[in-house]
């Protein structure tokens, strides 16, 4: 479908504005993307992007405008989880069924690859031109060097958000009367590392596995790339007696590797100087609404609905809200106030249950991971889900292999946990776990 063309002004140049260009320029319509930020093509990765985890939805989008095989050519699948205890050997959990993988790919890597592609297009980029205002409803946006200095006026049709957590078009919707805002920031933070490749350009770790670390109250992980090396992610309390305050010198740095994750000390390529170098950043949720402002404006992924990473969905939801948009504008043509009161009432909600979910992933990465009932209820549930295979798909799998909605996903999800409560309760359930009885007690409780 092909709509009538718009000028239409795309704040922000991340993974989810450039796809967004890529889909309205296939609609015909002009497209200016503005950045604050240098072209990234241009600049050195800066050490504080954790590896991105792409799943079914993220391949669903880039499919739709036939750009996955190209992607898939700078992405690693991955079909499992390498769980690395303390003082005990690593294990893997499978993720899926056979042939079921998230993808890691670099996100510097990605966004170079996504910008070219809408430039193919025909796309127009602005770099280093910040927004510093948005008339909402006349959709002018206004830029400059400085907020003091003087600002040049741009006059759009349609004015998209895409530019992050800390949106500057949102902070101009959060101004008028009954816009609803809401950010909760975790007490964990991250820094990143790296692992090398071998001299010889080989992965030091087994390059199709998750690598997660848990260790209770934080965690390591480790995701590979392309060249050979893994960039690996430290969560952390801010504060407390394990925490990033109480590392402040190399040697307090070192210790806590030493002690935490020996297996990984000798492999991090310049521990405490890039410990120390790269930056601490923190994980944020941001929920709002509405979405829109009348037919001229509209948030697009992070800017509406920022979530932690902790279920490798962030990019997928974003790139999923592009696909929802496409789908309804499917629906009603030329008719953009529409489009955008259908788009926020569909996307809410499961944004809502995918920052719900991603929390809950935290909890379960982090310290689940590593306890002995946890492992044996997944077990269990792996084992009927293969079994019954129509009754039971479990909660991850509904999100990550899968195009069901958020929403649907958290609440089966639920339903299924409560189950498995009682499961967990029956007596000996370690030595009777993969027996009939346990699989009869299931189905009788999903009636």
């Amino acid at each position: 479908m092909i709509q009538t063309p718009k000028n239409i002004a795309i704040i922000g140049s991340g993974l989810v504005g450039s796809l967004l260009a890529i889909y309205l320029k296939k609609l015909g319509h002009q497209i200016t993307v503005y950045d604050r930020r240098p072209d990234i093509r241009n600049v050195q990765f800066s050490g504080r992007s954790i590896n991105l985890a792409m799943s079914d939805r993220g391949w669903t989008a880039l499919r739709e405008v036939g750009i996955e095989e190209e992607v898939k050519r700078i992405a690693i699948p991955l079909d499992k989880r390498a769980i690395h205890l303390a003082g005990k050997p690593e294990y893997y959990q499978k993720y899926g069924k056979e042939g079921e993988a998230i993808w890691s790919i670099s996100r510097g890597v990605l966004n170079r690859k996504m910008i070219d592609l809408a430039e193919a297009e025909g796309a127009k980029f602005h770099f280093e031109e910040k927004v510093w205002d948005v008339n909402l409803p006349e959709g002018k946006i206004y830029t400059g060097a400085t907020e003091k200095g003087a600002w040049k006026e741009y006059d759009y049709d349609i004015v998209f958000g895409c530019d992050g957590a800390f949106s500057r078009v949102r902070h101009k919707m959060q101004r008028r009367s009954r816009f609803n805002y809401h950010q909760e920031f975790i007490d964990v933070g991250y820094k990143e590392l790296t692992i090398p490749a071998n001299e010889d350009g080989t992965h030091k770790l087994d390059m199709h596995s998750f690598h997660i670390w848990p260790r209770g109250k934080f965690m390591f992980i480790a995701m590979p790339n392309m060249d050979g090396s893994f960039t690996c992610t430290l969560f952390l309390p801010f504060e407390g007696e394990v925490s990033f305050e109480k590392l402040n010198t190399k040697d307090e740095a070192k210790k806590f590797f030493n002690t935490y994750f020996p297996d990984v000390t000798p492999v991090i390529e310049d521990l405490t100087t890039d410990f120390f170098k790269n930056p601490t950043s923190a994980l944020v949720t941001i929920k709002c609404y509405p979405w829109t402002y009348w037919d001229k404006v509209a948030l697009v992924g992070d800017s509406a609905h920022a979530i932690v990473p902790f279920y490798g969905q962030g990019m997928n939801a974003g790139f999923e809200d592009i696909f929802a948009l496409k789908e309804i504008i499917g629906r009603f043509g030329d008719d953009w106030e529409e489009i955008f009161k259908a788009y926020q009432l569909e996307r809410k909600p499961n944004a809502d249950a995918i920052a719900e979910l991603s929390y809950r992933n935290f909890v379960e990465m982090s310290s689940m991971t590593a306890d002995p009932m946890f492992i044996l209820q997944k077990k269990i549930e792996k084992r009927f889900a293969k079994k019954y295979p129509e009754k039971w798909i479990p909660a991850y799998s509904r999100v990550t292999f899968s195009n069901q909605p958020y929403a649907e996903a958290l609440a089966n999800g639920n339903a299924q946990e409560e189950i498995m409560k009682e499961i967990m309760k029956i007596p000996n359930i370690e030595e009777i776990w993969d027996t009939d009885a346990v699989d009869r007690k299931i189905l009788a409780l999903l009636k």
